[in-house]
């Protein structure tokens, strides 16, 4: 299948969830795949919070990960979730931008996007590697739904394809962790993707510095308040395919 209304018929009709189909359609390797992109996912982060200095390029723009994620650790309670966020998707970012190692979730410039909302919800939360394979499972076939019927190429559609499809997928994986039904899910997903459409692809001197790096913040911003609206009963009477083809349609 390769809509998101089929799957989520699937899901409604067997009582199973999106991991599920996931794992259904794959080999049994997925697992240990979905392992090393968590781990690199997390190492990424943790290389990015430790680096200091400028990033190379002509922009001499300053990493500011590290720097931001000791202050986040002063604030109080939610200034604090949020900024903790903010300098987890900065690592990630940075990270790409000085050619570390990250993984394409859904490409390099919006890398930052799902390590950093999942990264935030195990250490908040307490979930294990386990579930957080589960939600990247879910993530990984939003993303593969958009590539399949549209683009994640920010050249062909601009950043919403990139930026805004990460925060689709990442809204889907949070949606999930904290329990949502697919059909809550779906929401989450169409919510992050909805709010982006018609972001252009317009970094400066080409390079993934500006303003990617801090629209990989706003886009994992955006996918935990995605989430919370979705799990708050919120739904929306679009979705998420017909969201899908409308950014394509604006992409092209």
């Amino acid at each position: 299948m390769n809509r998101m209304s089929e799957i989520l018929y699937w899901c409604e009709r067997t009582g199973r969830n999106y991991w599920e189909y996931v794992q259904q359609c794959e080999d049994e390797d997925i697992w240990d795949y979905l392992a090393e992109v968590w781990k690199t996912m997390r190492e990424a982060i943790e290389r990015g919070l430790d680096q200091e200095g400028v990033l190379p390029g002509p922009l001499n723009l300053r990493r500011k990960a590290s720097t931001y994620y000791i202050k986040a650790k002063g604030y109080k309670d939610n200034l604090r979730s949020r900024g903790l966020v903010f300098s987890y998707a900065l690592a990630v970012s940075e990270e790409n931008a000085s050619g570390g190692k990250i993984v394409t979730a859904p490409t390099c410039g919006s890398c930052g996007v799902v390590p950093a909302v999942l990264y935030h919800l195990q250490k908040s939360r307490d979930f294990s590697d386990m579930r957080i394979l589960r939600a990247l499972a879910t993530a990984g076939l939003i993303g593969n739904i958009v590539k399949h019927n549209a683009s994640i190429s920010g050249a062909e559609a601009g950043c919403q394809a990139e930026v805004g499809v990460a925060c689709s997928m990442a809204s889907a994986a949070a949606s999930q962790l904290f329990g949502g039904s697919p059909a809550q899910i779906e929401y989450a997903a169409e919510m992050g993707l909805e709010h982006h459409l018609g972001m252009t692809c317009d970094p400066v001197c080409g390079l993934v510095e500006v303003p990617c790096v801090k629209r990989n913040v706003a886009g994992a911003v955006n996918a935990v308040t995605s989430a919370q609206m979705s799990l708050a009963g919120i739904r929306s009477a679009i979705p998420v395919d017909e969201v899908i083809d409308a950014m394509r349609r604006i992409g092209a």
